[in-house]
């Protein structure tokens, strides 16, 4: 268990928190570029902070504090101009570094504009994938991770905002024995006037954490599996410090799949699915599949107000809340199995300290050559997709995609639309 000054250290993640320091020396998504299509500006929570995301009329991202620094009027109804936006109250327009430009009705001749500069932070795109950095300068390099940078794939973004520190789904992936029980034998049991059953329940045999330069691999030998199997001798990994890859490697249906844990604040956190699908060789490809990110919205709770936990996702998303906003690690009780997350939690404190010696923490990126593209291990033959396709989709967040037809199709052409299949 940990002390409450060990729990706060490594769930608060506001402006001079120990976490949210660490935390503003990654870069962070917060929108996909679909967002702003047909808006000139939303409204962005990250870390704490109240921020607007916005497009100026020649086309530049930016990002600044939410709030104009005239009389506090939000920013995100505001005119955008060439060089950034206008506040909406009086006119005040800002750049996209933050820096006033205009006070109309000051005096003519006043330098008072220049005396005032707003809280600014830097934006790029990747992957479709609008990202923001909020730590000091000079600033990272945003990785050029594979699944972000790989072409001709088909993307897809789900996401939702969950009402729960980042740390317990982050804690999520370092826990590999939770598989069998929440997304196998609960899923089995929610199913059992069907007698489903599913290959992610096959129980566990022993685990294993392999820490590498980009943060630790998980490892699983499954009952019944050799030791030479990819789940075992190659695992997949958790991205120091908040994402997580699990794709599969098999060139016959290769997708890489990442979740995003992103920190709104203390007690709300973005999820993010990404994944980026390489279609068959073989596949004829629509052009309205691989032109753009396709987004989606992945629910919680059903039109009762219960949890969904017919999905992978769903009952996530149900262990995480149910440990409350932010999980009490104080009168928790680790066993044998949570080796993975007490060693998270030694490589958080320990990148923690470097930040505050003023050093780079691990996985940050400088070097353009090493950051041209950024390959992680995956596993080729996973015994949980061991289903097919359309099954493992089926149970996943991938089930509320708006082209889940599509990707069927691309890997499994005589298989009926899911569709039908979706109310059940």
């Amino acid at each position: 268990m940990l002390t409450q000054e060990q729990n706060d250290m490594l769930t608060r993640v506001g402006p001079g928190t120990p976490a949210g320091e660490l935390m503003r020396r990654y870069w962070q998504p917060i929108a996909a570029m679909e967002d702003l299509k047909d808006k000139w500006s939303i409204p962005v929570r990250l870390l704490g902070e109240d921020l607007v995301l916005f497009r100026n009329r020649q086309g530049r991202l930016g990002l600044l504090d939410r709030h104009c620094p005239h009389r506090r009027a939000s920013l995100v109804n505001g005119i955008p101009t060439d060089e950034g936006i206008r506040c909406p109250y009086h006119g005040w327009a800002f750049g996209n570094d933050g820096q006033c430009l205009e006070q109309p009705n000051e005096p003519e001749g006043s330098s008072f504009c220049q005396k005032i500069k707003t809280k600014a932070y830097k934006v790029e795109e990747l992957g479709g994938m609008i990202w923001a950095y909020m730590g000091p300068d000079p600033a990272p390099l945003l990785p050029r991770v594979d699944g972000f940078v790989e072409p001709g794939t088909v993307r897809m973004m789900g996401r939702t905002v969950i009402p729960i520190n980042w740390l317990q789904a982050m804690e999520n992936s370092l826990d590999p024995v939770h598989t069998e029980w929440l997304h196998g034998h609960l899923y089995e049991f929610v199913k059992e006037q069907e007698n489903v059953k599913v290959a992610i329940s096959a129980p566990h045999a022993k685990i294993a954490f392999k820490e590498f330069e980009y943060g630790i691999t998980k490892h699983r030998l499954l009952v019944g599996q050799s030791e030479d199997s990819d789940d075992w001798q190659v695992g997949h990994p958790i991205m120091f410090p908040n994402t997580l890859s699990v794709g599969n490697g098999d060139e016959n249906s290769r997708y890489y799949a990442f979740q995003i844990r992103v920190p709104v604040d203390d007690t709300h956190t973005l999820h993010i699915w990404y994944t980026a699908y390489v279609p068959p060789a073989d596949a004829n490809v629509p052009a309205h599949l691989t032109d753009r990110l396709h987004t989606y919205e992945v629910p919680i709770y059903d039109e009762n107000g219960d949890y969904i936990v017919d999905n992978v996702d769903g009952q996530d998303m149900m262990a995480w809340i149910s440990q409350g906003a932010i999980a009490d690690r104080t009168i928790e009780n680790l066993g044998s199995t949570d080796q993975g997350i007490a060693a998270y939690r030694r490589m958080l404190r320990r990148e923690i300290k470097k930040v505050e010696a003023g050093e780079d923490p691990m996985c940050v990126f400088r070097d353009a050559v090493q950051n041209e593209r950024i390959d992680l291990p995956n596993e080729k033959k996973k015994h949980h997709n061991s289903d097919g396709m359309k099954s493992w989709l089926m149970r996943t967040h991938m089930r509320y995609s708006p082209i889940l037809d599509d990707l069927v199709e691309l890997y499994e052409p005589s298989t009926p639309s899911p569709l039908a299949t979706k109310a059940g």
